[in-house]
């Protein structure tokens, strides 16, 4: 291999040991969220992976499912050393990390090169780490894939947006866009200023990011505007502040990640979601109701052993399991988040609705009669952007939307299929909030919500 763009960063916004770098990774990303749906283009955070890396994580987690798919990653980012006029390719053959190294993706370098806003710069990719500190994630959750790194400078959107779409491409194409947020605002104004800015993202209106707002605004408004164009649909994965993860709160620096999705994510995951019930949900309801009998019979969830199952259901999945008596809930306990293989996360989640669900006395031999088994399967979780109790309200999809919400301690959940009971989303907020044991009157600045869809087998 030719020359090599050697790490500029690694002993300062991450580890230098090969082997101390690979687990932080692997631990930032075990304790991110899974996902069901593969995103086209992602936006992460580019700080020392102590106060930024749980962000980064909550996006590049996304990517594992695609992990043999994805052979090009276009990943922009600012300057921040040696300032410039457009975009700047390196003439480097491979960026190195701790992890190895990671070969540029030359047919991409070539495709672009002749437009009037690209040239090769070294210097300005030389010391430049909001690209660096992406690759260590990309080379965890990625197999065999290539790297067209450009840092952007003074560059407008639509010059941005014309390099993307050029390499668009298909599901072997991924795009990364590298930006903080504020910096160095206190606490809470930078994070007025940064659900600005999230909201701005999450309305594909880059005109509404201000020079205050991102140090990466000139990239994440390329993207914005191409998003729009193309019809993708944007997820907000995680937002916080360096005075949440390893720094104070007078003066701190905002991050954020966004997933960014072709076609409408919701009906994707609801098709495919029924065609796994449609072929596995026989196999679920099997396995819950094995799980509450061997409950009944030895106090345990039923075992399971993955190899027995196929690949659709032993994947990460989320699941609630609902009991009901004549009509009536008899236990509901489930899984917010997909941690665990479906099969898995039913088995014992039947379990705990039958016996571990603190409302009800623990399930009785007697009751197996007639007792209805419901079984949903969640789609991952999405943050609000509410400004209001009425703003949430206005969002919310009747029939459609599961809810989260939480406040000062206080959190709880309903299902999708709870509209069915309480129609209004008036109706639906206040009997949540009673859930959480929130006054039905509750609203504070720090009230956070989230929403999810699910799909639904009943036996």
């Amino acid at each position: 291999m030719g020359s090599i763009r050697p790490p500029a960063v690694a002993g300062t916004f991450y580890s230098g040991s090969s082997e101390q770098l690979g687990a932080d990774v692997a631990g930032f990303l075990a304790a991110a969220e899974t996902g069901t749906a593969v995103p086209k283009a992602i936006i992460v955070p580019h700080a020392g992976f102590i106060y930024s890396g749980s962000t980064a994580a909550s996006a590049f987690v996304l990517l594992k499912a695609a992990a043999a798919t994805i052979r090009r990653v276009v990943l922009l980012g600012p300057c921040h050393r040696v300032p410039l006029s457009g975009l700047a390719l390196s003439s480097a053959e491979a960026f190195s990390t701790p992890l190895g190294n990671v070969a540029i993706d030359s047919e991409a370098a070539r495709a672009i090169a002749n437009l009037p806003q690209v040239q090769v710069f070294d210097e300005t990719h030389a010391q430049e780490h909001s690209l660096e500190v992406q690759l260590p994630f990309l080379q965890a959750v990625l197999e065999d894939f290539k790297v067209l790194p450009l840092v952007v400078g003074d560059a407008n959107p639509d010059m941005v947006a014309e390099i993307l779409d050029a390499l668009w491409g298909g599901p072997e194409t991924l795009i990364v866009i590298s930006s903080d947020l504020s910096h160095f605002l206190d606490y809470e104004r930078a994070r007025s200023l940064d659900a600005s800015t999230s909201r701005a993202i999450e309305n594909l209106d880059p005109a509404a990011i201000g020079d205050d707002q991102a140090c990466g605004r000139n990239p994440v408004k390329g993207l914005l505007a191409l998003a729009k164009r193309r019809g993708l649909k944007v997820e907000t994965l995680g937002l916080c502040n360096s005075g949440d993860t390893a720094g104070t709160k007078d003066r701190v620096v905002g991050y954020g990640a966004w997933a960014f999705y072709e076609g409408d994510k919701s009906e994707d995951f609801e098709a495919r979601t029924r065609t796994l019930l449609d072929e596995h949900g026989v196999t679920l309801l099997a396995l819950a109701s094995d799980s509450i009998n061997h409950g009944l019979a030895d106090g345990t969830p039923a075992p399971i052993n993955l190899v027995d199952f196929p690949a659709a259901i032993t994947a990460p999945g989320a699941s609630f399991v609902t009991l009901k008596k004549n009509g009536q809930l008899r236990g509901c306990i489930g899984s917010a988040q997909a941690h665990r293989p479906l099969v898995t996360d039913v088995t014992d989640n039947a379990f705990a609705s039958a016996f571990r669900d603190h409302r009800f006395s623990p399930l009785m031999v007697d009751e197996l009669v007639g007792l209805e088994l419901s079984i949903s399967v969640l789609s991952p979780s999405s943050p609000m952007s509410i400004t209001s109790e009425k703003d949430l309200l206005k969002q919310l999809r009747p029939q459609i939307d599961g809810l989260i919400i939480e406040d000062k301690g206080m959190r709880a959940l309903f299902l999708p299929s709870v509209w069915r009971q309480l129609p209004q989303p008036e109706q639906f907020l206040g009997h949540l909030k009673a859930k959480a044991g929130m006054a039905r009157g509750h609203w504070s600045p720090t009230f956070k919500a989230w929403r999810f869809i699910a799909a639904e087998i009943s036996a």
